[in-house]
């Protein structure tokens, strides 16, 4: 057995052992189907590139992923490895190409403002320490061959219950997850952490969220200063897509949703989208992040009526390089719906009927 086999056998060791540490729910759920595909994928490539000269040139390797990082920050790793073309037609399109840039941006800016001000009249709903936050969401994950073209799966539920002790925690938050192409159907699993951690940007809590800055500048650099970046990728689509993460997951106080949505308008690159649509078939306003520097590409969709946010759908960016002529879409979800209750594994009346 040569080198190159040794190195892609002990890759595909450390993929493997990975893969079989994560069966404790150790990452959030937004992110565990996407982990393992990246994963796979890894595997696969580490296995054909064994038999490539030393001359072949050089790709992204997926670095080495402590089971402690945010998952919302391995959503990057290694992702340019998958192939970016996509056997699913029912993505919205990305920002209109009959649109002008400086258009998209201004209109982008316009609605975030607008969104800003519904966001601030909404009726605060405070989590007390011993209650849970329910989001129930509908999603579609890649499920394609390893080393394949990205293939949506069928359409899942999913029920969160994101605990909102002070901590130090392990355990925060609970999963399940139902219907064709799910993550451990039926099971209700913790979501736990392999070191104890405190409410913050990966473990957010009513109360934290209550006490972030509603100025829009100082809670933008917060959000900068917690936010971890994988090596080639844009910090500021890190940013966006963290903030993405709190919007599916949380339930938030007026005036720091209002601070949010006003800091995201000073990211660099927001574009608008006339028309975006969510995994529950929903058309709303999609505002994105463009940036040539990053391997991935989010979109949040808001309620064109209300201005209330939806659901979020997530891109492979397309590279010319490796010939690819479109983005491609690898997972969607719509949040149907948020509430408070007070043990993990009940369900707010209204959806129990």
């Amino acid at each position: 057995m040569n080198a190159d086999n040794l190195r892609a056998g002990s890759a595909r060791s450390e993929a493997e052992e990975l893969l079989a540490a994560s069966a404790d729910w150790d990452l959030p759920p937004s992110r565990h189907l996407l982990r393992k595909d990246i994963l796979m994928h890894q595997i696969d490539h580490d296995h054909r590139s064994s038999d490539e000269p030393s001359s072949a040139p050089s790709r992204r390797r997926l670095p080495r992923l402590a089971l402690a990082l945010p998952a919302t920050s391995l959503a990057v790793a290694g992702a340019l490895i998958v192939t970016f073309s996509s056997s699913d037609h029912t993505s919205a399109p990305t920002a209109g190409s009959t649109t002008s840039a400086p258009t998209r941006v201004n209109t982008a800016h316009v609605t975030l403002d607008r969104i800003a001000a519904a966001a601030k009249k909404t009726e605060a709903n405070p989590v007390k320490e011993d209650q849970f936050v329910y989001v129930q969401r509908l999603a579609r994950e890649n499920k394609g061959a390893f080393g394949g073209p990205v293939k949506l799966g069928a359409v899942h539920k999913e029920e969160i219950w994101m605990a909102q002790k002070a901590g130090p925690v392990t355990t925060t938050g609970w999963l399940r997850s139902s219907g064709k192409d799910a993550v451990m159907p039926g099971q209700l699993g913790p979501i736990t952490s392999t070191a104890s951690v405190r409410p913050g940007l990966w473990y957010p809590t009513y109360a934290w969220l209550a006490s972030l800055p509603t100025d829009p500048d100082a809670l933008l650099d917060l959000l900068y200063t917690q936010t971890m970046v994988e090596k080639d990728d844009s910090k500021d689509e890190a940013v966006f897509r963290n903030i993405g993460e709190l919007l599916r997951s949380v339930i938030m106080p007026p005036e720091t949703a209002s601070a949010l949505y006003k800091a995201v308008a000073t990211i660099p690159g927001i574009t608008w989208i006339p028309d975006a649509v969510d995994a529950a078939g929903r058309h709303g306003i999609g505002i994105t992040h463009e940036d040539a520097g990053s391997a991935t590409r989010t979109v949040l969709i808001f309620d064109k009526d209300t201005l209330a946010y939806i659901g979020s759908q997530a891109y492979f960016v397309h590279d010319k390089a490796r010939g690819t002529t479109s983005d491609a879409l690898f997972s969607i979800d719509a949040v149907m719906e948020r509430s408070v209750v007070d043990r993990h594994g009940e369900v707010p009346a209204k959806t129990a009927d």
